[in-house]
């Protein structure tokens, strides 16, 4: 794609314009909003909608955005390094309106209260009706992370979500967290289930024998004629990040060679636009844009990132628009190109936030989703108690659903320490509501879910936390894995994301004394990637913490934050101490 620098300006002033406009509805009535909303002119003659990082969540939910996001480096100041009053700054949305709450964590709890639940797959399929009946032809992407995420996808084995996105009208998808069903399970759907009706796409997926392609890497579709290109990028990580015996057989990586590869032949084919829909995290998609050309767009996913205007990387053939659409069913992307001579002239982009009380909930979604939740109804709404706290996940570094379920571990396994991975999906409390085993599994539902207690030294522990920070913090954006930092109980330490491997974890204690590299200490932790783990005998998280939930009388008490000392990077406007 070649833009001018003046037309640069001009299309990215006209990608924000969605935001300007909130002021006038932030007062109104739902409809009134949802007019201003989702009321977008239609533009061009190609267009494409995303979603990603859905995670199972087929209902509405509350979910509280982060006031931790740090980008260092180069990556400092940056989208989507940005939270709070930056990142609407750069979006130019007001602070106050439902888009800014969208956005943003500001005010939450009141915010949340104002405009309501988000996502819902009966609300973002009426959206979605709304969309494709303006923009005739248009595709409905999803980037994955799509079959995972809560309790009824994991009963049914993913079963629910591969019917709801049938009928949703998805397109073309990506994976990641769908693979930790298993290869034969993930074949079985896209062999089956999805056969004539969605194309999944992963052009970096191949067998570790020969080399071959375990998925069709990209599909070509005709939109009013034009001929567009979708190259599916699946998460590059999964036999690291997630249990590599689920995908023994197969092979991932970025492959950027590869990918310059399969644009070339779709261009070769005769595609006027190439999209890709990645599983990357957004730096890596950065990165990606400036070192593949031919690429109109990467629509991205992974790292949860509702970016409410897109970024521009420019490469040695021309330049690349990286979107990212957030995540829990809560956003729906929308881009508009406009190809002329059989090119890409000119794009809109547009971040819609999905609310459901804006949104009348689809008949036959709704329908569907009761048919899939009436077997388990009353499992998924037995209360275990009732928050007298906000509990969200997002952070860097931390969040008090976590810091409850690091409480639950410490208090139940009698360990000394415990350890919750820094998954990214989880879905929001408000105070005073209560705390279901439904919100319970949409903090811990994988199938790997085992608790884990075990001896670790203290040079271990500090091995540990130096790796999972590299991950985070690593200013190479391809040695970054995505998730955030491993959430800690029981012990504090500090961190300076500046420094170099080995050296940015420090000053380490337990009950205020240092601990001490040739000692050992009880660690409690749960979802392990190694194998042997599935057959230890352990329980799942889940019941381990209920147990815990189950007695604390039915009230369960704000939890205090255990945030490590981040030294070396603040102030930075991706981090917002609250």
């Amino acid at each position: 794609m070649n833009l001018s620098k003046r037309e640069f300006m001009q299309v990215l002033g006209a990608g924000t314009m969605a935001g300007m406009g909130m002021g006038t509805y932030a007062e109104a009535d739902a409809a009134t909003a949802a007019h201003g909303l989702y009321d977008i002119p239609k533009f061009g003659n190609v267009s494409f909608l995303h979603m990603t990082d859905c995670h199972a969540q087929l209902k509405p939910i509350y979910f509280r955005e982060p006031n931790v996001n740090l980008g260092i480096g180069s990556m400092k100041g940056n989208l989507p390094h940005l939270v709070g009053e930056h990142l609407l700054k750069v979006a130019k949305v007001r602070p106050g309106t439902a888009e800014a709450h969208a956005l943003t964590y500001l005010d939450f709890e009141k915010a949340a209260k104002r405009y309501g639940k988000v996502g819902g797959f009966a609300h973002l399929a009426t959206l979605v009706k709304r969309m494709k009946a303006s923009r005739p032809g248009a595709l409905l992407l999803d980037g994955g992370d799509t079959w995972q995420g809560s309790a009824t996808s994991l009963w049914t084995n993913a079963q629910d979500m591969v019917d709801a996105c049938k009928l949703l009208g998805v397109d073309v998808m990506t994976g990641h967290w769908e693979f930790t069903y298993g290869m034969d399970r993930v074949k079985e759907i896209v062999e089956k289930d999805f056969a004539g009706k969605i194309d999944f796409v992963a052009q970096n997926v191949k067998t570790n024998d020969f080399g071959d392609p375990v998925f069709k890497p990209y599909v070509i579709r005709e939109i009013n004629g034009v001929p567009c290109a979708i190259i599916g990028q699946a998460f590059p990580y999964t036999p690291i990040a997630n249990p590599r015996y689920m995908v023994a057989d197969w092979a991932f990586g970025i492959q950027d060679e590869n990918m310059q590869a399969m644009v070339n032949e779709a261009r070769g084919k005769g595609a006027q636009v190439v999209v890709v829909i990645s599983h990357n995290g957004m730096d890596v998609d950065l990165k990606m844009a400036s070192r593949v050309s031919g690429i109109d767009a990467i629509m991205g996913g992974h790292t949860h990132d509702g970016m409410p205007v897109a970024s521009i990387v420019s490469n040695k053939g021309g330049k690349t628009i990286v979107t990212n659409a957030g995540s829990n069913s809560k956003f729906l992307g929308v881009l508009d190109f406009e190809v002329k001579d059989k090119k890409v002239a000119d794009f809109r982009y547009k971040l819609l936030p999905v609310f459901s009380n804006m949104l009348p909930a689809d008949k036959e979604m709704d329908a569907l989703i009761n048919k899939i939740r009436s077997p388990y109804e009353s499992k998924l709404g037995e209360v275990l108690g009732v928050t007298e706290g906000t509990l969200y996940r997002r952070g860097n570094f931390n969040g008090t659903g976590d810091q409850l379920l690091l409480d639950a571990l410490l208090d139940v396994q009698g360990a000394d320490i415990a350890f919750s991975p820094g998954f990214r999906w989880g879905t929001s409390l408000l105070p005073g509501q209560a705390l279901t085993r439904e919100w319970l599994m949409d903090m811990t539902a994988t199938t790997y879910s085992y608790a884990t207690v075990s001896q670790m030294s203290g040079a271990t522990i500090k091995t540990v936390l130096e790796d999972v920070c590299d991950n985070l913090f690593n200013p190479d954006p391809y040695y970054q894995q995505g998730g955030d930092m491993v959430r800690v109980g029981g012990l504090s330490y500090s961190c300076n994301p500046l420094e170099s491997m080995g050296k940015r974890i420090y000053d380490m204690r337990l009950n205020g004394k240092l601990i001490e590299a040739d000692k050992s200490y009880k660690v409690a932790g749960w979802a392990p990637v190694a194998e042997e783990a599935r057959s230890a005998g352990n329980k799942q998280v889940w019941d381990v913490v209920e147990t815990w939930l189950k007695a604390r009388g039915g009230k369960i008490s704000p939890r205090k934050l255990n945030m490590p000392k981040v030294d070396g990077v603040l102030p930075n406007p991706g981090y917002a101490k609250l």
